[in-house]
């Protein structure tokens, strides 16, 4: 898919123009007096993270108030003023003669008064009256960079919730996000870095409005599976864990640990990620836990009998620390390497799942009708999950276990394994690109089975109709599914599953 993100294709174009002002990202205005000195000034600009301050002033001849505005423009012609800036008010530089648009006009009625009046930034109220309440300032940059600026407002409304009501809307704008950017012709891998961003910030947000200071810089929160490794667009159920220090923070006890974990699981599902139906929880063990226990958690997993060893290490594999002490994660990656040392055999078994969703008995002649231009609409589902996606992650997850690679996502491990002559480099480049064109195609189904209701109250599904599908589509998953099937064909020989 091409990149769009520095020539928009007109569609964007038409949306981002049409927009409204009141959706651009505005952020409350710093007001000052015009009476405050330009030091006072600057450092409330700071304080709020600002380029720019409202200046409230009654000229001294008297008259009504006037709004102007202070920017660090402006701070050039102050440094010149012969009035030291600690004596000097800000009304004496501050600029007076102010443009307004309505929070409800849209982005193209902005830029056009921005051209007209030749300013750079608008005043935006409430309403078309003069007097209408400020809401806040949009500057020109803001508008025509407002396609690579949407995911950070998002960002921002992250940071800035103090609620899990507020987290909850910037939750619902990251699948707007995602929606945007693909429909712009962003490739999905970048998408998904981005997303996978969010999501965690998100979570990282909640766990700060919940978790005990003390507690929440001293233990680590980690993330997994899809999410871990990034490449997760839209929500998923919950994949976390917390590693506690061995001794809690003076006044945090064991029990409210176990309240905070249950009320973080809870929040997430309010925001939309529901709980793990297998339990990888932090709210469940053995997923919260002292960095000891747990690792000797890990030792079990890896030398006892426990059928779900395997699965759980191969999720804790991908995690990823999202706050706190990432260090915690760093001891127990050290620890499960030397557990792993020389265990060719258990590595064997725990690659094994990457081959072991066959394809049906027709699955030639479903290869047949993806290259169709008028595929069976009777044709059998093709989850692409279990047909294409699970095999290769898991195939290079066991593969990094085995040379002790630490890359956090598929794509780098694939690179970290061509760069150390374990597969071939465009082996592993042919793989890279089959792992996000299967990721675009599941992006793409699942949008549409929001905007059909068909996952109203639970996820979306993995199983694409090759009806759906475009007769290029329908081409590039064949290849890509052909592909995943010699990547099975390779580990089932390197990992001798045969004699399993």
């Amino acid at each position: 898919m091409p990149e769009a993100l520095a020539n928009p294709a007109p569609s964007e174009l038409i949306g981002l123009l049409t927009g409204r002002v009141r959706d651009a990202g505005l952020r409350r205005p710093c007001d000052v007096a015009g009476t405050d000195s330009i030091v006072s000034v600057c450092a409330a600009m700071a304080q709020h993270g600002l380029t720019h301050a409202l200046v409230h002033d009654t000229p001294p001849g008297g008259g009504p108030e006037r709004l102007g505005i202070f920017t660090t423009t402006d701070l050039r012609d102050a440094l010149l003023h012969p009035v030291p800036p600690s004596q000097l008010a800000v009304r004496e530089v501050a600029r007076f003669e102010l443009v307004s648009i309505d929070a409800e006009a849209d982005l193209f009625e902005a830029l056009w008064l921005m051209v007209r009046h030749r300013v750079h930034r608008l005043v935006v109220r409430d309403g078309a009256q003069p007097q209408a309440p400020v809401l806040g300032v949009l500057a020109q940059l803001d508008v025509v960079s407002q396609m690579a600026r949407h995911s950070h407002t998002v960002a921002l409304q992250i940071d800035d919730a103090t609620s899990v009501a507020a987290l909850q809307a910037a939750a619902q704008r990251i699948d707007e996000t995602v929606r945007h950017l693909l429909a712009g012709g962003i490739r999905v891998e970048r998408v998904a870095r981005l997303v996978g961003e969010l999501h965690a910030r998100l979570f990282a947000r909640l766990w700060a409005l919940l978790a005990p200071p003390s507690l929440a810089t001293r233990a680590c929160l980690l993330v997994m599976g899809s999410e871990g490794r990034a490449e997760q667009l839209l929500k998923t159920d919950q994949d976390n864990a917390l590693l506690l220090p061995d001794v809690l923070p003076e006044g945090v006890t064991p029990e409210a640990v176990s309240r905070l974990t249950q009320d973080f699981s809870a929040a997430l599902a309010q925001l939309g990620y529901p709980p793990c139906p297998g339990g990888v929880m932090l709210s469940r063990a053995p997923w919260c836990q002292p960095i000891s226990a747990f690792k000797a958690t890990l030792q079990h997993w890896t030398h006892g009998a426990a059928p779900e060893g395997p699965l759980n290490l191969a999720v804790f594999f991908d995690a990823r620390c999202v706050a706190g002490d990432a260090g915690l994660l760093q001891a127990a990656r050290e620890h499960l390497g030397r557990l792993l040392t020389g265990r060719d055999t258990w590595l064997a078994r725990f690659a094994e799942p990457a081959d072991r969703f066959h394809e049906p008995s027709a699955w030639l002649a479903q290869l047949a009708h993806l290259a169709h231009l008028a595929p069976d609409p009777a044709a059998h589902p093709i989850d692409l999950k279990k047909l294409g996606l699970f095999p290769l992650v898991h195939g290079v997850r066991a593969l990094s276990l085995q040379h002790g690679l630490q890359e956090p996502g598929t794509a780098a491990r694939l690179q970290a394994l061509a760069g150390a002559g374990v597969l071939d480099a465009a082996f592993a480049r042919d793989l890279t690109e089959a792992l996000h064109l299967l990721m675009a195609l599941r992006t793409a189904h699942q949008l549409r089975q929001l905007d059909a209701g068909h996952a109203v109250g639970a996820l979306p599904d993995n199983a694409v109709h090759p009806a759906e599908l475009s007769t290029l589509e329908r081409q590039a998953l064949q290849d890509a599914l052909a592909l995943v099937r010699r990547w099975r064909d390779w580990l089932r020989s390197h990992f001798h599953l045969d004699r399993l």
